[in-house]
């Protein structure tokens, strides 16, 4: 059981959040992990205020040390990922994300960090391979099926990408409108 101080600075910091005043509850995290510097509560929180706060390379700290306390955890190597992403570290993202998809195969949202990361590094084969994946884990997203279709454009496949279109038109028609505006390619109707 946590002790009672620790419990209090942890509504605290909860209520702040609830009235909108990220800048006093992240006050209240500084405070926590002086006293206790290996909460993985207080670092998460820390560490996702200051990414909304613009505060990326000091988010990118916490974010270093959970994945140090907790190295098993699958959506600690995600959101370490996707933080390393935004900061453009292509090559160490990719490491993030790749470690999460290890421990949680089912974690879709690994998956397409992946694929964007991959994207970014125009590893266009592997990209494939990842967003194929975010879409079986995520079949009505649209969001891994359109990077999907961008991919198989890149990699000079139109006719892959219009079976993407195609399949899109099925659930999510703007998204395929979209796709086929920006690509030129014309999927008409019927599922893939």
């Amino acid at each position: 059981m946590m002790p009672l101080p620790y419990l209090t600075s942890k509504w605290r910091a909860m209520a702040l959040l609830v009235l909108g005043r990220q800048a006093a509850a992240l006050a209240v995290f500084d405070a926590m992990l002086v006293r206790w510097p290996d909460d993985v509560y207080a670092l998460a929180s820390r560490a996702h205020l200051r990414v909304q706060a613009g505060q990326l390379p000091a988010a990118l700290l916490d974010s270093q040390r959970l994945v140090q306390l907790r190295p098993d955890q699958a959506h600690t190597w995600f959101n370490h990922g996707f933080m390393l992403e935004t900061a453009g570290r292509w090559a160490e993202a990719e490491a993030a994300f790749r470690r999460a998809t290890a421990l949680g195969p089912e974690l879709d949202r690994a998956w397409y960090g992946l694929g964007l990361v991959l994207i970014r590094l125009q590893r266009y084969d592997e990209a494939v391979v990842a967003l194929k994946r975010n879409t079986e884990l995520q079949p009505m997203s649209p969001y891994g099926w359109y990077q999907l279709a961008r991919v198989h454009v890149d990699r000079h496949q139109p006719e892959e990408a219009v079976k993407v279109i195609r399949h899109l038109k099925g659930f999510e028609p703007k998204v395929a409108a979209q796709l086929e505006r920006e690509t030129g390619l014309m999927a008409g109707k019927g599922a893939a």
